[in-house]
């Protein structure tokens, strides 16, 4: 079992406690959407921060330190609506002012470690969509020396034929707590990279939810570009990049932490297919489940819903948010005439899966009412092939 982390209602105080250390009462910031900010340090906050931002809501701020310094932005506090992929409210921050290198998307509760700008520009932009808000974040930005990086540091670019790249502290200790990092291979237009873990311990868990090493074809984190997603202590596969741009991104919670791995890459020729394989079809991901509806929205013809699970059968790629012992997930109805879903009411749900992880309940699926006397023949359906 996990510690139980620490109250995130206390984060928000410590948080607002520290800001008006920082800032004189007369002089504490109201937070507006977006901004345009400039010297050796500051904050940023959402909207109202404090308070709950607003729905429907686009707000990009751009932060300028000295020439000759990076930017580096650490979060103090951040409570936006919680998804496995961040589709919904999050936090996108990229280096630079325009066409930048994505550094990371974040949502939910989960405070990354320090970002670390590669020049004296950043920009930070947050999306709510018309549903569920929180407190938003606040974060400090300030100026660094470009080389004075340490241990909380790490990522960069990498444009050499071959390298490697590492977790801070290996192989003397284990990674520390809090930490981000983004490696940026860029390889010549006629190449791809080659990508190898020699060592690999990233603490376990079956979704990787707080500790993992993410892989994306190109050079931003983009869930549809995603090679795969990593955790424990068995080393991926060797992958091979589409293209001549690949981009490693380690994220670290605030709790457990594990030895961290180091990793190999080389340029290779991209070879030409030789010969036509037929193409093949792979049969769409089921999912079954029972769970009480907690939202319901009619968007066009479909119907979008949050589920609280109450048990999982057949479980595929499906994105499964969790809050302490209390799992969800988000699902849509396709249909002319979606059926009669009611919050509160328990559910039996069949549906395929997208590859997002989202599930999509079409017409030759079904959802039914569920009661406690289905719970054996639902068992059954664990060790059977949909």
């Amino acid at each position: 079992m996990r510690p139980a982390a620490c109250s995130w209602g206390l984060g928000l105080l410590l948080a607002a406690a520290q800001l008006s250390r920082q800032q004189p009462p007369q002089q504490r910031p109201a937070f507006t959407c977006g901004g345009i900010l400039s010297g050796e340090s500051g904050f940023i906050g959402s909207e109202g921060f404090p308070g709950v931002y607003p729905p429907n809501s686009k707000c990009t701020w751009k932060i300028t330190v000295p020439e000759g310094k990076v930017v580096v932005l650490s979060f103090r506090y951040i409570d936006l609506e919680s998804d496995n992929l961040c589709r919904y409210d999050f936090v996108d921050v990229y280096n630079g002012h325009a066409n930048g290198q994505r550094l990371g998307r974040f949502c939910g509760t989960f405070k990354p470690g320090a970002l670390v700008a590669n020049g004296n520009k950043m920009l930070v932009q947050m999306i709510s969509d018309a549903n569920t808000a929180g407190n938003g974040f606040i974060a400090m930005f300030s100026a660094a020396e470009p080389h004075e990086r340490g241990d909380q540091y790490c990522g960069g670019r990498l444009d050499k034929p071959s390298g490697s790249f590492k977790t801070p502290n290996w192989p003397d200790r284990d990674y520390p707590a809090g930490v981000t990092c983004s490696w940026h291979i860029v390889a010549p237009k006629n190449q791809v990279i080659e990508l190898k873990f020699e060592k690999f311990d990233v603490e376990r868990d079956n979704y990787c939810r707080y500790d993992f090493v993410a892989v994306f074809n190109g050079g931003e984190i983009n869930d549809a570009k995603r090679i795969g997603k990593y955790c424990g202590d068995s080393p991926p596969a060797p992958i091979i990049s589409e293209r001549n741009e690949l981009l490693i991104q380690f994220l670290s919670d605030l709790s457990l932490t594990a030895d961290g791995f180091i990793g190999h890459y080389k340029f290779r020729a991209k070879k030409l297919p030789t010969t036509t394989v037929p193409a093949t079809t792979t049969p769409p991901a089921t999912a079954i489940i029972t769970g009480t509806v907690i939202t319901a929205v009619t968007r066009g013809s479909s119907l979008h819903a949050t589920i609280s699970i109450i048990n999982v059968y057949k479980e595929g790629n499906l994105a499964i948010q969790q809050a302490g012992k209390n799992m969800s997930a988000k699902i849509i109805v396709v249909c002319k005439q979606c059926p009669l879903i009611r919050r509160g009411l328990n559910y039996i749900i069949m549906g395929q899966l997208e590859e997002d992880g989202r599930g999509k309940v079409l017409p030759s699926n079904f959802i039914m009412s569920f009661k406690t006397k289905n719970q054996k023949i639902l068992n059954t359906l664990k060790n059977k092939r949909c």
